[in-house]
């Protein structure tokens, strides 16, 4: 880590915590964005962890959340690779870097699901083809979040080496806390089955963009917060989805025999039942 940080590069790694079902995050964060968020194309917000996978439209696993206090992105080995005293940069390529442009963006949040502002995303990874620059800092920076926790990182899709799957190595520090290490992974890749460190906690949603890759992903650490008075509850009263109801962020329906939990406010609409819309509703 950068020594001109106000981060202590002696922290000890986080510990792991259990994956828990979807909670207030994703609502949190669907109020975080709900005025600046880009829009899919069927119109729905695009946020971090969406439902579908771009590659068949498979449902990813969700990522721990911050529900209860005890839940955090699980750690993974630094590996051989690391440098520290990484460039501070949120772009890890030029115009000419060769490879399938990506960019990684999402939020860091504490275990009240409350974001993170100022935390350290040192991001280190594999060129296209495979190789790490040990000499330099190609494809090696650090950057630190907004004041809504959000970061964005744009680089290249790793290429491939021996015995691993495709993967971007983080170090993510909140200001004085301790250093989580882990990895990303892209869904729909055939070592996933393969590599004995792969964690399907930690893949991104990816979907394709043009000639380019766009890949989202929430960071937990294990920070303690106090929930704020404004955050939404975690069990509101439930009901059957209908049509021209309005629903606040947080309100529980269930839809065709399966639960379901708002994530921003909005009024509903025939062709906007839940299932079709992960950036307005998420299951549980």
């Amino acid at each position: 880590m950068d020594n001109t940080t106000p981060h202590d590069p002696n922290a000890s790694d986080e510990a792991s915590g259990n994956p828990r079902r979807i909670s207030r995050k994703g609502l949190l964060k669907a109020a975080i964005v709900a005025s600046a968020a880009p829009l899919l194309a069927g119109g729905g917000v695009a946020l971090a962890r969406d439902a579908a996978s771009s590659d068949g439209g498979a449902l990813l696993a969700p990522t721990p959340q911050c529900d209860d206090g005890d839940d955090t992105t699980p750690p993974q080995m630094e590996g051989p690779y690391f440098k520290p005293n990484s460039p501070r940069r949120t772009s890890l390529v030029t115009s000419g870097t060769p490879g399938v442009p990506l960019t990684v963006s999402g939020y860091v949040f504490g275990r009240a699901c409350r974001p993170i502002s100022g935390a350290l995303l040192d991001f280190w990874q594999a060129d296209t083809n495979g190789s790490y620059d040990m000499a330099q800092y190609a494809f090696r920076g650090h950057q630190f979040t907004g004041a809504d926790g959000a970061f964005s990182l744009t680089t290249i899709v790793p290429g491939l080496y021996p015995g691993r799957t495709r993967h971007i190595h983080v170090k993510a520090q909140a200001p004085g806390g301790r250093i989580l290490t882990t990895q990303l992974y892209f869904p729909g890749e055939p070592r996933n089955n393969t590599d004995a460190l792969f964690d399907p906690e930690l893949l991104m949603n990816v979907r394709s963009v043009g000639n380019g890759r766009q890949g989202t992903f929430d960071f937990v650490l294990d920070v303690a917060q106090t929930p704020g008075p404004s955050d939404p509850p975690t069990d509101p009263p439930g009901g059957t989805w209908v049509p021209g109801t309005s629903y606040s962020a947080g309100d529980r329906v269930t839809y065709g025999g399966v639960a379901y939990r708002c994530r921003q406010a909005h009024r509903s609409m025939t062709g906007w039942e839940p299932p079709n819309v992960p950036a307005l509703w998420e299951r549980g």
